[in-house]
């Protein structure tokens, strides 16, 4: 089991400047990576799966001056009103890994609260 943390991110959303750059290529590098490992990999029982959150205002330092303001702005973009927690990220990654995903792979786990609609 291989287990990433990313997904493609929201391009035209209020986050699209925190996404674009740098931040929005790894991402989209890690999807390609998912995508071919998985193809090359799953002959051999090993799943590869994405967890995408949407962002977790828990990472974000407390003393970083737009923390609150990136903290709603995730908030509101989701349609359950709330943002992942890093319990919630815990949770779904324990299932991924688990034998109860086992049919599981090339996907992507979306853990977004509604902030990424696929």
């Amino acid at each position: 089991m291989i287990l990433a943390f990313g997904g493609p991110g929201d391009r035209s959303g209020p986050l699209r400047d925190y996404y674009l750059g740098g931040t929005q290529v790894a991402f989209d590098a890690i999807e390609t990576i998912r995508r071919r490992f998985s193809v090359e990999l799953g002959p051999h029982g090993i799943r590869f799966v994405t967890l995408a959150s949407g962002g977790v205002p828990q990472t974000l330092p407390d003393d970083f001056d737009e923390a609150r303001r990136i903290d709603r702005m995730i908030e509101d973009q989701t349609l359950l009103g709330r943002a992942a927690t890093l319990e919630d990220i815990g949770n779904a990654a324990v299932f991924a890994a688990s034998d109860r995903a086992r049919s599981m792979t090339a996907a992507i786990l979306n853990v977004s609260c509604g902030a990424l609609i696929d």
